[in-house]
Order: C-alpha cells, then sequence, then structure tokens
C-alpha cells in the first residue's frame, strides 16, 4: 500500500510540475491572439514574432549580453576569491569566504532595492553596466562554491611537486591549476549566465525602464496587453536552460561538481 501510496503522490507531483510547461506550450503553439488550450488550430506565427520583430530581437541581445558580461563578472571574481584562500588556508579565509555567501542569503527585494540607491546615488541607474556588475556580485555566490570545490580537490602533491621543479607562483597557476578546475570555471559561468538571463527583479529596479531585457519585456507585455508571444518567449528560456545545462552535463560531470556523491 505504501508502495502504490508513494507511486500516486510522485505522479501526482510530477503532473503538477509538468503541466504548466505543457500549457504554455500549447498556447505559444496556437493561432488564436488570446489564451486558448488546447490550441484549436497550431501555427508557429508566435515564434516567427519572437525571432523577427526588433524589439523581441533587442530584449533577446540586450539580455544575452549582460548574462555573458555578469557571468564573466561572477567567475572571475570567484576565481580570485577562492585562490586567494586556497593560498592563504587560514580561518581568516574561512571567515571571507562565509562572507561571500551573504548575498545568497538576503532577500532579493533588499539586493536589488540597496543596488537602486547606490547606482542612483553614483549616477549609473539605466545604465547596462550597472545591471552587468549588480548580476555578476549578486550570483558570486554560485561559482563561489562550486569554484572551491575545484580547489579542494586539488592534490597537494601535485602543487609540491610543481614548486619543487622550480615553477613560479603565475606557472603554478596557469599550467596547474588552471587546467584542472576548468571544468569548475565553465559549470559556475553557465549558471550564472542562465540565472541573470532570466532574472527580472534586480534588472527591473536598476535599469528597466531604460534598458528592457527579455523578462522584463514579458513582464510588459503580459501587463499591458497580453500576447501568446509570451508564451514562445517563456519556452525560449526554457529551451536555452535546458539546452544550456545538457551541454555543461555532457562536457563536465555536472552533479559531482554541484556536490552530488559519487557511487562506490
Amino acid at each position: 500500500m505504501n508502495g502504490i501510496g508513494g507511486r500516486v503522490y510522485l505522479a501526482v507531483l510530477l503532473l503538477a510540475i509538468i503541466m504548466p510547461f505543457i500549457v504554455v506550450a500549447g498556447v505559444s503553439i496556437g493561432a488564436s491572439k488570446t489564451i486558448a488550450f488546447p490550441p484549436g488550430e497550431f501555427s508557429l506565427r508566435w515564434y516567427n514574432v519572437l525571432f523577427t520583430e526588433s524589439d523581441w530581437l533587442k530584449a533577446m541581445g540586450l539580455s544575452l549580453l549582460i548574462a555573458v558580461c555578469a557571468a564573466i563578472i561572477s567567475v572571475s571574481l570567484a576565481l580570485v576569491i577562492n585562490y586567494v584562500l586556497w593560498r592563504l588556508k587560514s580561518r581568516f579565509s574561512q571567515f571571507t569566504f562565509a562572507l561571500g555567501l551573504g548575498p545568497f542569503m538576503l532577500p532579493p527585494i533588499i539586493l536589488a532595492l540597496g543596488a537602486s540607491l547606490f547606482w542612483a546615488e553614483v549616477g549609473w541607474y539605466g545604465r547596462i553596466e550597472a545591471t552587468m556588475i549588480s548580476h555578476g556580485i549578486f550570483f558570486v555566490t554560485l561559482p563561489l562554491v562550486i569554484i572551491s570545490r575545484g580547489f579542494v580537490s586539488l592534490s597537494d602533491d601535485v602543487v609540491e611537486a610543481a614548486t619543487i621543479m622550480g615553477a613560479s607562483p603565475w606557472k603554478l597557476f596557469t599550467t596547474v591549476v588552471l587546467p584542472l578546475i576548468t571544468p569548475y570555471l565553465i559549470t559556475g559561468f553557465v549558471l550564472v549566465a542562465i540565472i541573470s538571463f532570466n532574472e527580472y527583479l534586480v534588472a527591473n529596479m536598476i535599469s528597466g525602464f531604460v534598458v528592457e531585457t527579455l523578462p522584463i519585456k514579458i513582464f510588459n507585455n503580459v501587463r499591458y496587453g497580453y500576447s501568446p508571444v509570451v508564451a514562445s518567449a517563456a519556452m525560449f528560456f526554457v529551451a536555452t536552460t535546458v539546452m544550456a545545462l545538457l551541454l555543461i552535463a555532457r562536457s563536465t560531470d555536472l552533479l559531482t561538481l554541484l556536490g552530488a556523491q559519487k557511487d562506490t
């Protein structure tokens, strides 16, 4: 009985998770200009609008640019912090690492409000650079943790051997450390890019009235007049996220990099 009940529970839970995607996917391929599910007539017209109209293309381009730049900033910060902490190996380094997790512990609205006030004071409110930097700093927690696992996995014997052979600190970093932690860098970069590409609250409060990213464009479309192209944009989000995760899962051991234990 418990086995059957558990299977029924999992089936209901899975259905509740999948159904919204099915509904959105159905609306995105419907010919109607209103929300209609199941669609009475199938059409790709809304995907055509998404990938041909200049407003939507501009929004996607801005989101992609912000995501890439934010990922570069975030991974660069995480790499420098982890390298310094790895070299120090002190209690203070653990405290510094804990401080790096701070942004993850605060409510997003607090971070967004604080960033908005800060950029307004320095005169950068409404600039795309402010969104890039904010995303890069706020999302540094994820690559900070992931890359730290890469440094933990470094063998002391390898580092000691390179040092004995006369490798300078820079040579040690470029020829030993960097190649070994590259999978962790790639994983952190892709995950930050995905989060930044889908992020709405911070981007809207910092530069939403000037820099209209794809999430902001979707919200404005829903707020001021719904069009099924929003469903197409949502499915585009899902497709890009899944493709990015499959890409890093194929090139790296994604679950292990994220902290999962290997079966013995």
